[in-house]
């Protein structure tokens, strides 16, 4: 993907390429030593534990919880050009809902084509109810599994053009949160590779139909996956149970409201009628 329009390092122009195009890429973002920090984070909780099934890739190790891993994962979740794009297209006291880590290993076939909020059962077309963020840790080539992406089709109403199936099959975990049919053929030729240098980060609507590429190259293909989603919204992962008290009360009270000690007004996420903030600083919570 060389064509300049689907880059821009200054807000507005994310802003238009995500309207237009229904995607952005942030071009190195993440420098060297951030990529190192990445990996070195992710190093002592690799299992060699693949996929359970075809959605999470039978050739992919995959790492949830990423606020619990490491510092470095609390700095992309509020990387300050993440998050003024987001404050853009998303209501305030918008949340964090999932951050995983996605290493391809070759062999790894293309994922089922699905859009990554099709969990809120809310009609099409509509605005996007999450927002999806995509690290770059190796670079994304045409060989190693870059994603995939249908340019347009956040914009693609329930009965969508080009021969996409409408029914959607939810069901755990024969095919992940998200499965289609296998891509008709003729989808092949709208399918656009996100090739991207390391420290890239790709932005797009959760409205956006996309996969992941197969990887058919020698090398392994790293990339973190923060998703974020409407305040009001369901998380996918939950916050206060994957990462620790000790480890949540050393983050910046912006990750905290992300994960969702926060209220979204007049009252929603409150402790027994107290700001989840309040309640995290109770003596009692960190003794049970």
């Amino acid at each position: 993907m060389q064509d300049h329009i689907f880059q821009a390092d200054d807000i507005n122009g994310i802003l238009a390429n995500i309207a237009s195009h229904g995607f952005a890429i942030i071009p190195e973002l993440l420098d060297c030593a951030g990529r190192q920090d990445v990996r070195d984070a992710l190093a002592a909780h690799r299992t060699g534990l693949r996929g359970r099934n075809d959605f999470e890739g039978y050739q992919t190790e995959r790492i949830y919880s990423l606020l619990a891993r490491g510092r470095v994962f609390a700095d992309l979740t509020e990387n300050p050009t993440i998050l003024a794009v987001l404050d853009r297209m998303l209501e305030p006291n918008y949340l964090l809902s999932a951050g995983l880590s996605i290493d391809l290993h070759p062999g790894e076939t293309p994922q089922a084509l699905h859009f990554d909020d099709s969990f809120y059962n809310v009609p099409r077309p509509r605005p996007a109810i999450g927002i999806s963020v995509i690290w770059a840790i190796d670079p994304f080539t045409d060989r190693n599994g870059a994603t995939q992406l249908i340019a347009g089709s956040h914009a693609w109403g329930e009965t969508t053009p080009g021969g996409v199936p409408d029914d959607r099959e939810i069901a755990l975990p024969r095919s992940g949160p998200a499965y289609l049919a296998p891509v008709i053929e003729d989808l092949e030729s709208l399918l656009l590779d996100a090739v991207i240098p390391a420290g890239s980060a790709l932005i797009f609507p959760g409205t956006l139909w996309h996969r992941g590429g197969g990887n058919r190259s020698s090398a392994r293909r790293l990339a973190v996956t923060l998703q974020y989603c409407a305040p009001w919204a369901r998380q996918q992962e939950n916050m206060f149970l994957a990462v620790p008290d000790d480890i949540t009360r050393s983050l910046s009270q912006r990750v905290r409201a992300l994960m969702g000690y926060s209220i979204h007004p007049p009252f929603m996420g409150h402790v027994d009628s107290v700001h989840p903030e309040k309640y995290l600083k109770r003596p009692e919570t960190s003794e049970q």
